[in-house]
């Protein structure tokens, strides 16, 4: 079998499952934010449920729309926050000890190896960066999760995507996922477990390991997933809330597909709007004025895509008529840029540094586009009116070719700053 397919069993009390076939599982962890848990509480209440089924296994965070922008996004978060009180759940975040969900759960070591996780938000298949099953859901399913504790599934199909050979300078994880999305489309793993792996995979830090998985859902896949190996347990050593189990695929899994890469004919991607699919490499842009850069999200808010975005802004300035918007995804990130004096750096090259939050992201607020503006971002998607104004623009790209734009006032290569 392969990784999904061995969790999925044993949440499912098999010793085999087959794809295709329709399976009843436990799950280890469910998480609903600002925006979806709301929904899922009023489901929740509506059935007469009187208790989770276990109040160390739900998450709730608000994330999406916080600091609250308005009257309605106020009322959400109040309403979760009632029902967190209500039923004692253990791990609700908000404010200060709060965070982007999908950052913040990996770095509280709510989210482990071997474990089956569903989540009210489609990006929840990051935490297949350390090697779980996690996989989005609906806010009907994460109140029948949060009441029994299980979720009915059909057992995907898994192609495996094989990277070798080093990294160029400038690439990383994001350029990873977007050049496979560029080549198989948005749909091209629809319900499929996407499994990545090879030598360049087994190279790469769990930040970009986090991030491919995050993005597999905008390939249509039903969950990302990498082995867990010695960098994983590492990250863990300090953070895990409980005990794990690794699983590996097996030699003669069968797969429903297989692709390989060569990670050095990579160089940094850019998605062009209004699909994550639309990839060209940075040397075949041309001339994109932009508007607006937005470092941070589920997808690159962490401390490594700061560190890297910081080595290209050092000593510079951010480009006349441009916003530079940088996120830190959570509060730990945020206080370690501040030790490392990233954000005076940040500061110096003339960017505003916003509190952790999903904000620009889905076009909610701390970064909303104008009418015929153009964004470059570090975020997961770009489709129509996403960040903004339907006439806007968003470019996807890594960190440091956001930082790079910035300075550039167009989307641009860091080889062109430094």
């Amino acid at each position: 079998m392969t990784i999904t397919e061995k969790i999925l069993a044993c949440h499912a009390g098999r010793d085999v499952v087959k794809p295709g076939e329709l399976i009843n599982a436990r799950i280890d962890m469910c998480l609903g934010n600002d925006i979806t848990a709301p929904l899922a509480i009023e489901q929740f209440h509506k059935v007469g449920a009187k208790a989770v089924f276990d109040r160390q296994r739900v998450a709730l965070v608000a994330d999406h729309f916080v600091p609250n922008k308005d009257i309605n996004s106020a009322m959400q978060v109040q309403l979760m926050r009632d029902f967190a009180l209500e039923q004692g759940i253990i791990h609700y975040f908000e404010s200060g000890d709060a965070g982007v969900e999908h950052a913040l759960l990996p770095e509280k070591g709510l989210v482990l190896p071997g474990e089956l996780i569903v989540g009210a938000d489609s990006h929840t298949c990051t935490y297949g960066g350390l090697g779980a099953f996690a996989t989005g859901v609906g806010s009907t399913d994460l109140a029948a999760a949060m009441i029994t504790g299980e979720i009915w599934l059909r057992v995907p199909e898994t192609v495996k995507f094989i990277f070798n050979g080093r990294l160029n300078p400038w690439v990383e994880g994001k350029d990873l996922i977007l050049y496979t999305i560029g080549d198989i489309g948005v749909d091209g793993a629809r319900y499929k477990a996407m499994e990545f792996t090879g030598e360049t995979i087994a190279e790469l830090d769990i930040a970009g390991r986090l991030t491919m998985a995050n993005m597999a859902i905008e390939a249509g896949g039903k969950n990302g997933i990498i082995e867990p190996d010695h960098l994983t347990e590492m990250y863990l050593s300090s953070r895990a809330v409980r005990p794990y189990t690794l699983y590996k695929s097996d030699g003669d899994a069968q797969y429903n597909e297989i692709k390989i890469y060569d990670a050095g004919a990579i160089e940094p991607q850019v998605a062009f709007p209004h699909s994550p699919q639309n990839t060209r490499g940075i040397s075949q842009v041309g001339e994109i004025p932009i508007h607006q850069v937005v470092i941070g999200s589920c997808t690159n808010g962490r401390i490594e895509d700061l560190r890297r975005a910081a080595i290209v802004l050092k000593g510079k300035r951010v480009a006349r008529g441009v916003r530079l918007i940088i996120l830190p995804a959570t509060a730990d990130v945020y206080r370690t840029a501040l030790n490392e004096g990233l954000l005076l750096i940040f500061l110096d090259a003339g960017a505003v540094i916003g509190p952790p939050t999903c904000g620009p992201c889905l076009g909610g607020h701390m970064g909303v586009l104008a009418k015929g503006e153009r964004a470059a971002s570090t975020t997961n998607r770009n489709f129509v009116g996403r960040m903004g104004h339907p006439e806007s623009e968003v470019y996807l790209v890594n960190p440091t070719v956001a930082a790079a734009s910035s300075i550039l006032g167009k989307i641009g290569s860091p080889e062109e700053v430094i």
